[in-house]
């Protein structure tokens, strides 16, 4: 009779389990959300996070705060909502970084196609090739003459591990030529030196160096997109320029993810709201402003789409010779 009873009791706790979850998933959210971030204060995915989570808070009706975490190429913020509950109330802002994981930390004691789940993608983004007045060149072709001319003279500035860094060595060994390698800790110091003429090519997103272009202090000679951008109509693509294999369309991609396990209500909700933010006309001048192309899928395309990715860039990386940090 006793054992009878604990069965019918373990049976209904079961039951009323398979019930709260669900529910609290309906819930949601009733607290505020963390948005990780997990690259510094100021750069263009810190801007997006910022971007799409005032509007989020709409139509959530929580407040989203934004936490910066760098650090470790980006692993630090990512293990850390790994480990989180997996409740949706702490998510993170990634992209292809994650794909870089096996080659450049083979050692790290974390998978994240295990560890954290797809929620929504958001937005992709290509970069601009630009040089310092001083180097006569308005092209990529340009340049390529130039350093073949002048080997050793061209010092290539760029953020360790970065976008720009694997694109730049692409371009390095698909033409031939011979550079400088001037590795920095991230994308604002080369910049500056680029002003300051320590180094004479770099490469970054269009945001982030459009200002400087349009002023005179920097010269855009090719952008990696399929197609010219609006803001820099005279600048030829990579394809245009006879380096069709230069870009990877879309080089780099943002999405929103959450710790393994989060429930699929939840996930599905968060990707709903994204994606109303994403298709919204308030969002188009943002876009525009930040050379954004927005990425709407559902977490079943996005997971295909990661999935894709992990398989992708670690030969992208091997070939251009990134070596283990």
């Amino acid at each position: 009779m006793v054992v009878s009873k604990i069965h019918a009791l373990v049976a209904f706790l079961l039951v009323l389990g398979s019930y709260a979850m669900p529910a609290q998933a309906q819930d949601y959210p009733t607290q505020t959300i963390k948005l990780v971030v997990p690259f510094t204060p100021g750069g263009p995915v810190d801007a997006l996070g910022r971007v799409i989570a005032k509007r989020l808070e709409g139509r959530l009706g929580q407040t989203i705060i934004i936490e910066n975490r760098p650090g470790g190429g980006t692993t630090l913020g990512a293990k850390m909502v790994a480990n989180a509950p997996p409740d949706g109330y702490t998510l993170i802002l990634i992209g292809p970084n994650l794909a870089y994981y096996p080659v450049l930390f083979p050692k790290l004691d974390f998978d994240p196609e295990k560890g954290l789940l797809p929620v929504a993608t958001l937005v992709t983004w290509s970069h601009v090739f630009a040089v310092a007045p001083s180097l006569p060149v308005k092209t990529a072709a340009d340049l390529v003459a130039y350093a073949k001319a002048n080997p050793g003279k061209v010092a290539f500035g760029y953020g360790l591990a970065t976008m720009p860094h694997i694109l730049g060595e692409s371009f390095i060994r698909e033409t031939g030529i011979d550079v400088v390698h001037v590795p920095y800790r991230g994308g604002s110091q080369a910049r500056a030196d680029l002003l300051g003429g320590r180094i004479q090519l770099n490469i970054a997103p269009v945001p982030q160096l459009l200002p400087l272009i349009r002023d005179g202090k920097i010269r855009a000679i090719a952008y990696t997109a399929a197609k010219r951008s609006p803001d820099m109509p005279d600048v030829l693509t990579m394809s245009e320029s006879g380096f069709p294999q230069i870009g990877y369309h879309p080089d780099v991609w943002m999405g929103i993810f959450a710790p393994a396990g989060t429930p699929a209500a939840v996930v599905n909700k968060l990707n709903k709201d994204v994606n109303a933010v994403l298709n919204s006309d308030e969002m188009k001048p943002v876009f525009r402003r930040y050379a954004y192309e927005a990425f709407v899928s559902t977490p079943d395309e996005f997971a295909k789409f990661f999935a894709s990715q992990m398989k992708k860039w670690p030969p992208v990386l091997k070939a251009v010779g990134l070596q283990p940090q």
